[in-house]
């Protein structure tokens, strides 16, 4: 089959169908997977942390030896019903196991631990916000199951290695509905998503970990039709950039196969990232094939009513209504408010930093300006500021923006303080006072370096009295030359406009 070039850096617009889909609209679906954070497996007591040895995190239970038994987590079970409550779904009192039987090396018992015809919960949604407006993505099903292995290929060698230590960690399983309409609304409901359960403590949700996964299915069909195409279920997506760009090609892929008279096959795409084009996998396995029946070694699940609500009334305040809040209580634009509630640490290192500083807006324009500069520098996300490793506290950004407002420092020196505040660890008050920065505020002291700078530079002083104001920002310039950057640019300023007779 021909491969459709890449497109270069295209992104889908939000509500629409994507760049140049030749007529036809996109119908994209997602399966997500997330592991819960649990301290041990789904159905034995070994640990599911992320990143120990090769096959030291396993037992006879999660390796499927003869004779064991699954015993299930309650902590799973109970992090699987917030996750469904936080998503909006009805949560059955009771859902039954079953097995998925499919033989891959990652696969250690021939099965996998699921949910089939009874899940834990369905009938969910989560809104978006698109250029059209909100839209809602609703959510077919939620269910339990156990992960699986994981499988390295030797580079230059003919083998591939199994690590198990994934094997029988808890999933959640998210089907969403194909309601999502192009790229761009795909990754917005996989962002919402996770912002969602980030926030309800179900997961940390690190899509470089592998603690989330989403396998999108697409399809296309004529714009304007409702009869859903075949669909195509697309793997190997370890971030929402190479969602978005997969979805973007797929769709391209879909339309001239069907423009040319071609039928898509129903098949298992990887996304091959280096050159940008999905790759053929497999077939796509129907639900025949995994040969599904009732998990002999588990009871049914059964829930009591009154402990589902207790989970419901455990539940933190989400996204969408600390956004309203932020917005409401801290007096931020709606952007500013969206950005600082997209992570909850971020949201939580904002709201004790706002305390400290008196100042919401200009605590959120640094987190979203140079706070975030460096931690995509330095290869970290938000959870890093709340960590016991952080070299910047929200105490530390609240001392920063007072050594601003008082006087002490100026913008430009505060942006070199944060640097070096986030490489040492050290508070920005000793920062300045071990490197001598503090801004000279003291009129006197700048009356002499003002003067020298004016009498240095007559033809620019004319200038400014015939009224071209960018002559005064030379002589800023030269003052701060002067003082090497200490003077307060404010003063500096109207001592200037005072001496040359328009202050």
């Amino acid at each position: 089959m021909k491969e459709v070039p890449s497109p270069s850096g295209a992104r889908g617009a939000r509500g629409g169908s994507g760049p140049d889909a030749g007529g036809y609209e996109p119908v994209i679906a997602f399966e997500v997977h997330v592991e819960l954070a649990t301290r041990t497996k789904a159905f034995c007591s070994c640990p599911a942390a992320f990143g120990a040895e090769p096959n030291t995190h396993v037992c006879p239970v999660c390796l499927g030896h003869p004779g064991v038994l699954p015993v299930l987590n309650r902590r799973a079970v109970e992090l699987a019903v917030r996750a469904a409550l936080a998503l909006n779904c009805e949560v059955h009192l009771e859902s039954v196991f079953a097995r998925k039987n499919y033989f891959y090396p990652d696969l250690p018992k021939g099965y996998q631990i699921t949910q089939y015809d009874r899940p834990l919960a369905t009938g969910g949604y989560i809104d978006i916000e698109t250029d059209d407006g909100v839209r809602r993505i609703r959510i077919r099903r939620l269910h339990l199951e156990e992960d699986t292995g994981k499988s390295f290929h030797v580079e230059d060698g003919d083998c591939s290695l199994v690590d198990y230590n994934r094997a029988g960690v808890p999933l959640i399983e998210i089907v969403s509905e194909p309601d999502c309409r192009s790229p761009a609304e795909g990754r917005a409901y996989l962002e919402e998503l996770r912002s969602i359960l980030e926030y309800a403590g179900v997961s940390d949700v690190r899509m470089e970990e592998g603690s989330m996964r989403c396998e999108p299915n697409v399809s296309v069909r004529p714009a304007g039709t409702e009869t859903l195409g075949v669909p195509v279920e697309l793997k190997n997506l370890n971030s929402f950039r190479a969602v978005e760009r997969a979805l973007d090609y797929e769709i391209r892929r879909q339309a001239e196969v069907l423009s040319g008279g071609g039928e898509v096959r129903r098949e298992t795409r990887r996304w091959d990232e280096a050159a940008g084009v999905t790759r053929l996998m497999r077939v796509k396995e129907t639900a025949e094939d995994y040969r599904y029946f009732p998990e002999p070694d588990l009871l049914p699940l059964v829930l009591e009513p009154g402990w589902v609500e207790s989970v419901r009334k455990g539940l933190p305040e989400l996204r969408t209504a600390r956004r309203e809040r932020f917005v409401r209580e801290y007096g931020l634009p709606r952007y500013d408010a969206g950005v600082l509630t997209a992570s909850r640490h971020l949201a939580d290192y904002f709201e004790e930093a706002a305390r400290l500083a008196d100042d919401p807006k200009k605590v959120s324009n640094w987190l979203m300006g140079d706070v975030s500069r460096l931690l995509n520098e330095s290869g970290n996300d938000a959870s890093f500021l709340r960590s016991k490793d952080s070299p910047f506290p929200p105490s530390s950004l609240a001392e920063l923006i007072s050594l601003v407002e008082d006087g002490t420092i100026s913008g430009k020196m505060a942006k070199d303080v944060l640097e070096e505040a986030f490489r040492t660890g050290k508070t920005p008050r000793a920062i300045v006072d071990e490197k001598g920065l503090s801004q000279i505020s003291d009129a006197a002291e700048l009356e002499a370096v003002v003067a020298r700078v004016l009498e240095a530079n007559p033809s620019v002083v004319e200038d400014f009295r015939q009224g071209k104001e960018k002559a005064l920002g030379y002589l800023v310039g030269q003052v701060m030359k002067e003082t090497r950057g200490k003077a307060n640019p404010r003063l500096v300023n109207e001592l200037l406009r005072k001496r040359i007779g328009q202050g």
